[in-house]
């Protein structure tokens, strides 16, 4: 019979091989440390009009809330930064993130083929896979399976940079676990906190959502009406800029994934290309995007909000 160390090597292996470049297990309990945490941030509204934030309380503090009889947490990291990037410098700039398919649909796929070797090659196993889809205090889940830090800019960051997606499979079986992230590398670097437009980064290691460009852009259903554009920095959907600084995002891993290369037309589009975008453009762009959770009334405020007051330039 394998042993934990075995099994848990087993599923690390499988893990690279499904293209995730980072596979770290903790145990799953009740994150009494980030109790008070998460609820100082949603007593102060710093969650703006994410009303979601505020249910399920409990479970986002005690994974086995979710899964009952959870024993692991096991968390993956995938790249997604891009090869290319947007060419025209003057054009509204949408979040490396959100070029390709809906991470949500292609994280599931590799979580749902990870699971099922493991309940057929490791060991039967019940449980539940996440990706930035339900109550999961992703970020903490993978400091404790030794993964990376929390930046200043509240992201999770390794060596390796920030541009990847967390997600997780929580399972009633015992593995063995990774010791968490101790150690902060961030220093006195505050170049992410010096480098946000709209000062979203209110505190160390915590963001005041309803000043994020990134929450503006996505989330924000109002109108722009206290918002200064040029804070804006041409962001339309999400935002780079705290990344993009960092230091350890110099060299950031390139992403393996097919499915998260761009629509052929998204990255020559130009500034004009963007004034005219039409519904059916917009549905041929992103019909497989996350940018369509904006809808094209979304994308279409945030555009116009930029051109209207004829701000937009380069960086």
């Amino acid at each position: 019979m394998a042993t934990l160390q075995e099994k848990s090597a087993q599923i690390k292996a499988e893990a690279k091989r499904l293209g995730f470049f980072a596979c770290g297990i903790a145990q799953a309990r009740y994150l009494e440390e980030e109790a008070d945490n998460l609820k100082n941030w949603l007593d102060e509204q710093k969650n703006g009009e994410m009303a979601y934030m505020q249910n399920h309380f409990d479970k986002r503090l005690d994974p086995r809330l979710l899964v009952p009889g959870a024993k692991s947490v096991i968390v993956l990291l995938q790249a997604y930064f891009p090869e290319e990037t947007q060419k025209d410098t003057h054009a509204p700039i949408i979040s490396k993130y959100a070029y390709g398919e809906d991470y949500h649909i292609v994280i599931k796929d590799k979580l749902k083929l990870l699971f099922d070797y493991i309940d057929k090659n490791i060991e039967e196993t019940e449980g539940r896979i996440f990706t930035d889809s339900a109550p999961v205090l992703e970020k903490k889940w993978a400091e404790l399976a030794g993964l990376g830090w929390r930046g200043k800019n509240s992201n999770l960051i390794t060596k390796n940079g920030s541009f990847f997606f967390i997600s997780e499979l929580i399972l009633d079986i015992e593995l063995a676990y990774d010791s968490p992230t101790l150690k902060n590398y961030c220093g006195t670097c505050t170049r992410c906190i010096e480098a946000c437009p709209t000062q979203a980064i209110t505190e160390l290691f915590r963001v005041d959502a309803r000043k994020c460009i990134s929450y503006l852009t996505i989330e924000y259903r109002g109108d722009f009406a206290n918002q200064n554009p040029s804070d804006f920095k041409n962001r339309v959907f999400g935002c780079d800029i705290c990344q993009d600084v960092c230091p350890y995002n110099r060299k950031p891993i390139i992403h393996n994934e097919s499915r998260f290369l761009p629509h052929p037309e998204l990255l020559r589009m130009t500034l004009p290309d963007w004034e005219n975008i039409t519904p059916e453009k917009f549905t041929e762009l992103f019909k497989k995007s996350a940018v369509k959770r904006t809808k094209f009334s979304g994308l279409k405020r945030n555009i116009d909000f930029l051109l209207k007051q004829n701000r937009i330039k380069p960086d």
